[in-house]
C-alpha cells in the first residue's frame, strides 16, 4: 500500500511538472509569435466578456454619454440645416454624394470636405431620410468618444482617473450640444480623441502599426474638417520623438509611416477634386479660383487664425473678443472652461512629478495630450478670423483628459507632494470655474457659494490629509463640487432645439452667437436661441432689422432680458436666416431674411413660373437660403455666393459653362450686400455680367427673374471670353 501511494504521488507529481511545462512552452511560443511577427493572440469572447464586467465604469459611463446625447433628440430637427439640405442632395446622388453638393444640380460644394456628410447621407439612404437618421450617428460618436477618453487616462493613470476624465467629457456642455448636432465636429472629436488613444498605445510598446493608425485618424479628421484635425500632430509627434521606446532612429522612421498614413488619407479627397475637370465637379464653395487648395488653407485654413473677411477679433459677425482669458470669457468659458484651470494645474502638476523623463510613462502621455491641448488653445486664443464657440469642442476631451490624470497623480503621488499640490490643483479648478460662473449674469447662483465653501474645504482637508482614505474622500468632494455646474449645464441643453447655426450648450437663454449686433432688445432670428416666455434673448444676436453691428448692443456673449410682450423664436420652431427647417414638404415662407439668407424675396412665385416655362436650377445669392428650400420643399435651387452669400466669387466663365451644360437656367433678383462686405464686389460682378447677358422676366412686387437658357456665348461675349 505505502509502495502504490507513493507510486501515484510521484505520477501526479510528473502530470502537474508536465502540464506546468506545456503551459510555459505555449506562453514561451505565444511571446515569440508576438516578437516575430507584430500578432497579438485575439481575445475570446468570453474573456471579452469578462473583462467587461471587471470594469463596469465602461457601460456606466457609455449610458451616460448616450443619455445625454440621445434624450429628446427630436427637438434638434434638422439642426443645422445646412448640412442636413447637403445630406438630402448626397443622399439622392452619388455624384452629390462624392463632391458633398448642397444642390441637387450638383453646382455648389459645401465649405467643408464630405466625411461627416457622408455618415449622414449613408444612413440617410439605410434608414431613410430624416432628422433622427442624421443626428443618431452623430450621438453616437459622442459616447464613443467617451469611452476612448476613459480609456486613454485609465491605461496612464488607472481606472478611477479614467472614470473622472469620461465623466467630465461626457458633461462639458458644448460635447452635449455637438453630439446632438450635424456639424462636423463631432466627427472630428472622436477621431482626434482616437488619434490620441493609439499614439498612448505606441508609446507603450513602440509597434509601428499604432503610429500608422493614428495617422490615419487624423487624416480622417482632416477629410472630416481640414486643418483643425492638424492640432493633434504636434503634440503626438513631439512625444514620440522625445520618448522613442525602440530609440530615436527607429522613431522617426515610425513618424514618417505615420505622417505618410496621415497625407495619404487626408489629402485623397482633395487630390481626387483637383484630378477632377471643373466641368465634372461643383465649384468649391467658399473660393474665388474654385480650388480645394484655396479653401483648406485660406478660407477654412490660415484665415481663421489670422484674420479674413466677415470676422473681427472684438466680436463681429463671425467673431469673439481675443485675449489671453477667452477660452474663459462669455460665451466660450461656460461650453468647456469649466474645468480648465484644474486640467492646466494637473498638466503642470504631471510634468514636475515626472520631471519629463523618457523612462517615465508618464512624460510621453503628457507631451500628446498636454500638447494637444495647448496648441489647441493657443490657437483658440489668438485667432482674429472667423471663430464660432463650438470650435473649443475640439478642446474638451484632452482638458477632461487632463483632468482625470491629476486625478490619478492625486491619488498614486507621495502623500507629501500631494498635500503641497492637490490643494493647489483644486484652488486653480475653482478660479477658473468662478471666473467662468461671473460671465452668466447670474444664473447658477447656487454654484458659487458651492465652489467657494465645499472646494475651498476640499482644499484644506488634503493639505492636512493623513489617510490615503481622507485624501480620496477629499478630492472626492471637492471634484463633485466641481463637476455640479457644468454637469447642470449640459443637462439643460437637453431641453431646447439647440440653435442651427451656432449651436451651444446649457440652457435656452445661453446660446452663443455672434458679437455685439442688434440691440439689447433684438428678437431672435434663429431656432432655439429664444425662450418659450420670451423673457429672455442671448445679447449680441442679430434681429429682424438689419446685419451690422449696432452702438451700444451688450457684449458678445451676454443675456439680456427681452420684455414681457415680445417673444422670440417659438421653441418648437428652428430656423436658418428666418427660413423654417421643419418636416419635408412644409412651404418655406416667400422671403428668407436675415444675415445669412440673401435675398429671397419671391422664390416661391419664380419657382412656380419656372415650372411653368421648362424648369431648370434657379441660382440665388446664399446657400443658407437655398438650404431652406431644398430641405423643406426639395426646391431645385443652387446657393451661388456661399453660406450667407458673402464667401463665394464665381467667374463669368464658370457661369457661362454651367448654362452651356444645362446645369443653370436662372438667377433670381439683384443681388446686393451691405456695403464694405468684402467678397461682394467680385462674385457680384460675375452675377452682373450674366445678368445683363439675360432674358429678364418681371414677377410680382418688382422681382426680376433672369432668364439664363442659350445665354452662355452672350455671358461669355459681356465677359470678354474670360
Amino acid at each position: 500500500m505505502v509502495l502504490l501511494h507513493t507510486s501515484q504521488g510521484r505520477l501526479e507529481r510528473d502530470l502537474t511538472a508536465n502540464r506546468v511545462r506545456s503551459a510555459c512552452l505555449a506562453e514561451v511560443a505565444t511571446i515569440d509569435v508576438v516578437a516575430n511577427t507584430g500578432a497579438v493572440p485575439r481575445r475570446s469572447p468570453s474573456r471579452s466578456l469578462t473583462a467587461l464586467r471587471s470594469r463596469p465604469e465602461v457601460p456606466a459611463l457609455a449610458a451616460v454619454a448616450s443619455g445625454l446625447n440621445l434624450w429628446g433628440l427630436s427637438v434638434n430637427g434638422w439642426a443645422n440645416t445646412f448640412y442636413a439640405a447637403a445630406a438630402h442632395s448626397m443622399a439622392h446622388s452619388w455624384h452629390d454624394f462624392l463632391f458633398a453638393s448642397l444642390d441637387r444640380a450638383g453646382l455648389m460644394t459645401v465649405d467643408k470636405p464630405p466625411l461627416s456628410l457622408w455618415v449622414q447621407a449613408l444612413s440617410a439612404r439605410i434608414f431613410g431620410f430624416g432628422p433622427l437618421s442624421l443626428l443618431v450617428p452623430q450621438a453616437l460618436m459622442g459616447t464613443a468618444a467617451t469611452v476612448l477618453v476613459y480609456d486613454l487616462v485609465r491605461r496612464g493613470f488607472g481606472r478611477r482617473a479614467g472614470i473622472v476624465a469620461g465623466l467630465a467629457f461626457a458633461t462639458t456642455p458644448i460635447q452635449v450640444a455637438m453630439a446632438r448636432h450635424n456639424n462636423p465636429d463631432e466627427l472630428l472629436v472622436l477621431c482626434c480623441v482616437a488619434a490620441l488613444w493609439l499614439a498612448a498605445r505606441a508609446l507603450e510598446d513602440g509597434r509601428t502599426r499604432w503610429l500608422v493608425a493614428c495617422g490615419a485618424m487624423v487624416g480622417l479628421g482632416v477629410e472630416a474638417k481640414m486643418g483643425a484635425a492638424l492640432m493633434v500632430v504636434p503634440g503626438v509627434a513631439a512625444a514620440y520623438a522625445w520618448v522613442a521606446p525602440r530609440g530615436r532612429a527607429t522613431a522617426i522612421r515610425q513618424l514618417a509611416a505615420g505622417g505618410a498614413a496621415l497625407t495619404v488619407i487626408g489629402l485623397a479627397w482633395p487630390v481626387l477634386v483637383t484630378l477632377t475637370p471643373a466641368s465634372d465637379r461643383p465649384w468649391i464653395s467658399g473660393t474665388s479660383d474654385n480650388s480645394i487648395w484655396s479653401l483648406m488653407l485660406g478660407y477654412n485654413g490660415l484665415g481663421r487664425i489670422a484674420g479674413q473677411a466677415g470676422a473681427t477679433g472684438g466680436g463681429g459677425l463671425f467673431g469673439a473678443p481675443g485675449g489671453v482669458l477667452r477660452l474663459l470669457g462669455p460665451g466660450i468659458g461656460d461650453q468647456a472652461g469649466w474645468l480648465l484651470g484644474f486640467a492646466v494645474a494637473a498638466g503642470l502638476w504631471i510634468a514636475v512629478a515626472s520631471r519629463l523623463r523618457r523612462s517615465d510613462a508618464r512624460t510621453g502621455w503628457l507631451i500628446a495630450v498636454g500638447g494637444t491641448f495647448g496648441v489647441g488653445a493657443l490657437v483658440f486664443t489668438v485667432a482674429r478670423g472667423i471663430f464660432h464657440p463650438y470650435y473649443v469642442s475640439l478642446l474638451a476631451p484632452v482638458a477632461a483628459a487632463l483632468v482625470g490624470a491629476g486625478v490619478g497623480q492625486a491619488l498614486r503621488g507621495g502623500r507629501r507632494a500631494a498635500r503641497v499640490l492637490a490643494p493647489l490643483v483644486i484652488s486653480a479648478g475653482a478660479a477658473g470655474q468662478l471666473y467662468v460662473l461671473g460671465g452668466l449674469d447670474g444664473r447658477l447662483s447656487w454654484a458659487r457659494p458651492l465652489v467657494i465653501v465645499v472646494a475651498g474645504a476640499a482644499a484644506v482637508a488634503l493639505a492636512f490629509a493623513l489617510t490615503p482614505r481622507v485624501r480620496t474622500t477629499a478630492l472626492g468632494v471637492g471634484l463633485a463640487a466641481l463637476l455640479a455646474a457644468p454637469a447642470t449645464w449640459a443637462a439643460e441643453t437637453l431641453g431646447h432645439a439647440t440653435s442651427s447655426t451656432f449651436p451651444a450648450g446649457g440652457p435656452e437663454i445661453a446660446v452663443a452667437g455672434p458679437g455685439a449686433a442688434g440691440g439689447p432688445q433684438a428678437g431672435v432670428e434663429f431656432g432655439g436661441l429664444g425662450s418659450a416666455g420670451g423673457r429672455w434673448a442671448l445679447g449680441g444676436l442679430l434681429g429682424r432689422a438689419g446685419v451690422g453691428p449696432l452702438p451700444g448692443g451688450p457684449p458678445f456673449g451676454s443675456i439680456v432680458p427681452v420684455p414681457r410682450g415680445r417673444t422670440a423664436v417659438p421653441r418648437d420652431s428652428s430656423f436658418v436666416a428666418g427660413a423654417p427647417s421643419g418636416r419635408a414638404g412644409t412651404r418655406p415662407p416667400e422671403s428668407v431674411s436675415g444675415p445669412f439668407a440673401g435675398d429671397t424675396t419671391g422664390l416661391g412665385e419664380a419657382l412656380s413660373y419656372i415650372r411653368g416655362h421648362g424648369g431648370g436650377t434657379i441660382g440665388i445669392q446664399s446657400q443658407s437660403g437655398a438650404a431652406a428650400w431644398i430641405l423643406t420643399s426639395d426646391a431645385n435651387v443652387a446657393g451661388l455666393g456661399g453660406f450667407s452669400g458673402r464667401e463665394t466669387a464665381v467667374s463669368a466663365r464658370w457661369l457661362a459653362m454651367e448654362v452651356r451644360d444645362g446645369r443653370l437656367g436662372w438667377l433670381l433678383g439683384d443681388w446686393s450686400a451691405p456695403s464694405g462686405t468684402a467678397g461682394h464686389d467680385r462674385h457680384g460682378s460675375a452675377i452682373a455680367i450674366a445678368q445683363r447677358a439675360a432674358r429678364r422676366v418681371r414677377l410680382a412686387d418688382g422681382v426680376t427673374l433672369y432668364d439664363l437658357r442659350g445665354r452662355a456665348a452672350a455671358i461669355l461675349a459681356a465677359a470678354g471670353g474670360s
